[in-house]
């Protein structure tokens, strides 16, 4: 699989390319914001482990380009550790976010961990999940989700927590049980991602959450999915 790496600290660089390939994985490098998206239009690479701080542009602003055009799962890179951080950088579209320093370990964890979530998307079943007299509609296999029969980009982290929900409708899943069942018991992030998530799919498929149709707040607990398939 090929992995995207943008730092322009050589020195990290070098040791994240070195710790990735040696587990297999096809590395390519950039150390400036423009040469990030140059790599990615040219490579499509797999996953994009993409550092805040560039020379050029910020990590923020390559994140919003690469969404405009692709899913591709983003690791981001920070020196800053504070939960509002970690909360925008996930509000622009990354899937996960590591702060630094860090040990190749924990990288190649979390690396492991998006990219296992990214392809069993993408062997899933062939079936459709329908809601609301197809007004919503995920596709499990492809990955796509449409509202109103217009497509919706979704990051693998929000399909995966839409996914949950819509498969168990009326069901209510604390943020603890949303943040394993996504990410894996060892993941130490904060539960507040998940209200980050859960604000970004409302916006993108335009589920007012004072009128919700779709997706519930249960206040103090959680979320749940609030109407059947139109299958069922």
């Amino acid at each position: 699989m090929k992995i995207l790496v943008v730092d322009d600290e050589e020195n990290i660089l070098q040791v994240i390319k070195a710790y990735l390939e040696k587990n297999k994985y096809i590395v390519y490098e950039a150390d400036t914001g423009k040469g990030a998206i140059h790599l990615f239009e040219t490579l499509q690479p797999d996953l994009i482990v993409l550092d805040l701080m560039l020379p050029d542009m910020t990590g923020e602003e390559v994140c919003r380009i690469v969404r405009k055009s692709s899913n591709v799962p983003i690791l981001m890179l920070t020196a800053k550790s504070s939960e509002d951080d970690m909360v925008n950088g996930l509000m622009i579209g990354a899937d996960d976010y590591i702060t630094k320093p860090f040990s190749p370990r924990e990288l190649l964890a979390r690396v492991i961990s998006l990219l296992r979530r990214t392809n069993a998307q993408q062997q899933g079943n062939t079936s459709r999940l329908s809601f609301a007299q197809g007004s919503l509609t995920m596709d499990l296999e492809r990955y796509e989700v449409w509202m109103n029969k217009e497509a919706v980009s979704l990051t693998l982290m929000e399909f995966k927590l839409l996914e949950i929900l819509a498969k168990h409708p009326k069901r209510v899943f604390s943020r603890l049980e949303l943040v394993n069942l996504t990410q894996g018991d060892s993941y130490e992030g904060f539960e507040r991602t998940i209200d980050v998530h859960i604000k970004n799919i409302r916006q993108k498929i335009g589920d007012d959450p004072k009128h919700s149709l779709f997706i519930g707040t249960v206040f103090g607990v959680g979320y749940k999915f609030l109407v059947n398939s139109d299958a069922t």
